[in-house]
């Protein structure tokens, strides 16, 4: 079967189609969407202009559904002036899409798992981590096992994984908040 359009009639200098441009807009606007969803916190790490930063801020706070929809609309017209992919790239990282962070949570999967096979890995994140408090994920360690022999929720065993992700993204858990958790 032909079609009336064929790729040696294709011309890379032609402006898209009427199609394509809404295509390409409904993308940045369902982009925008994803950022309306993200808490305040993880917005913050996005690499974005500052009036799309309030843009996407004044959207999280419409509950309006037609006020809401053109704050959308707004949001996608102020992507059109903007590079969406470190944006992308961004929310790929926060959705654990891309290979990077992916290899990232397997190497932290497995040394706390290492860890709860062995204190000695104590020694390990001593090395790697100076600032990290070892009692408190002494405590942790401890607390999982017990968390695992007795079927419990696995609390302990999580905040593990919390505090070792903080450590290898730079900053020390914060101990002020919820230190004494789960000491015996």
């Amino acid at each position: 079967m032909t079609y009336p359009h064929h790729d040696d009639d294709f011309d890379p200098d032609a402006p898209p189609s009427k199609s394509q441009r809404k295509r390409d807009m409904h993308a940045l606007q369902d982009l925008g969407a994803q950022l309306v969803d993200l808490s305040v916190e993880r917005l913050r790490k996005v690499p974005m202009p500052e009036d799309l930063f309030e843009a996407v801020r004044a959207a999280q706070r419409i509950t309006a559904h037609g006020a809401r929809r053109r704050q959308m609309q707004y949001i996608g017209k102020l992507m059109r002036n903007i590079d969406p992919e470190p944006i992308q790239a961004q929310l790929d990282v926060f959705n654990g899409v891309s290979r990077v962070e992916i290899a990232r949570q397997h190497r932290l999967e497995k040394l706390r798992n290492d860890l709860l096979e062995d204190e000695k890995v104590l020694g390990d994140i001593a090395g790697r981590w100076p600032q990290a408090d070892l009692q408190h994920l002494r405590n942790l360690r401890r607390n999982a096992l017990k968390e695992r022999e007795q079927e419990k929720p696995p609390r302990a065993y999580r905040e593990l994984f919390r505090i070792l992700r903080e450590l290898e993204e730079g900053g020390a858990a914060p101990q002020d908040e919820g230190a004494g958790e789960g000491e015996a």
